[in-house]
């Protein structure tokens, strides 16, 4: 296996492990290539579920993985606003139609405090 392909490998199952673990934890910080990565492995997910959704008789297997995604998606959301020293009650302009979404995205892709901030240390 190439080097590369094996790193992003494991990147991904530590960042999807890490946020798993900690799926209902709202404090602390995360860092902007967990948050990422975890995205990509819920958007790969998403797609994979949608196609097996597709076969009749399993459709509802789609609507369960959203929901068992929804609660660890929206605390490494928060924990990633924390890492920007920002509080939590931000990600709620995500209910904002598009303009809310576009802003987070906007949020999410900035590098964090260095150092520590009031949500605790540097995850990096």
């Amino acid at each position: 296996m190439d080097a590369n392909v094996k790193s992003v490998k494991e990147n991904m199952m530590t960042a999807v492990r890490t946020c798993i673990h900690k799926y209902a934890t709202f404090d602390g910080r995360a860092a902007r290539s967990e948050f990422w990565w975890f995205t990509l492995a819920v958007v790969i997910g998403n797609v994979i579920f949608s196609i097996i959704a597709g076969i009749p008789g399993l459709g509802l297997i789609s609507l369960v993985y959203s929901l068992a995604i929804l609660l660890p998606s929206t605390a490494v959301g928060v924990r990633r606003l924390h890492d920007l020293d920002k509080t939590g009650w931000l990600y709620l302009v995500v209910l904002v139609p598009l303009l809310g979404a576009l802003y987070l995205i906007y949020l999410f892709i900035q590098e964090g405090t260095k150092g520590e901030n009031k949500y605790g240390p540097d995850p990096l």
